[in-house]
């Protein structure tokens, strides 16, 4: 079971408001309304009453709810998406260009390579 599915489904149930989750979560609506479709699907239970305005738990969804603190209170914090990836400087952010040769210098009196010379 993936543990963004139940840190997102326990947002949701704890706050009953889809639209302040997502933007709270920094994700869509549409991510987060399937994120939650994908737990349901995974586990075969419908967690929350088909609602017009407001999210209702089920049964099932309360049992997941009180199931899925514990367990997410015992696992480590979220690493975000490079968890795993064996990047242990723990910087982030952007990948470094690889150092190839680059262009080449600018020789006086030669045109860049690729450009096509100015008729006169």
């Amino acid at each position: 079971m993936d543990t963004t599915l139940l840190r997102r489904f326990v947002a949701v149930a704890e706050e009953l408001d889809i639209v302040r989750v997502a933007k709270n979560l920094n994700v869509s609506r549409t991510t987060l309304m399937k994120s939650i479709a994908d737990l349901e699907a995974e586990l075969g239970v419908a967690l929350f009453e088909p609602a017009a305005d407001q999210p209702w738990l089920t049964e099932a969804g309360m049992a997941l709810l009180a199931d899925s603190k514990g367990l997410l209170a015992s696992m480590p914090p979220s690493g975000g998406p490079s968890q795993g990836s064996g990047n242990t400087s723990g910087s982030g952010g952007k990948a470094k260009a690889s150092k190839g040769k680059g262009r080449k210098p600018a020789v006086k009196g030669q045109s860049a390579p690729g450009k096509r010379r100015q008729s006169r």
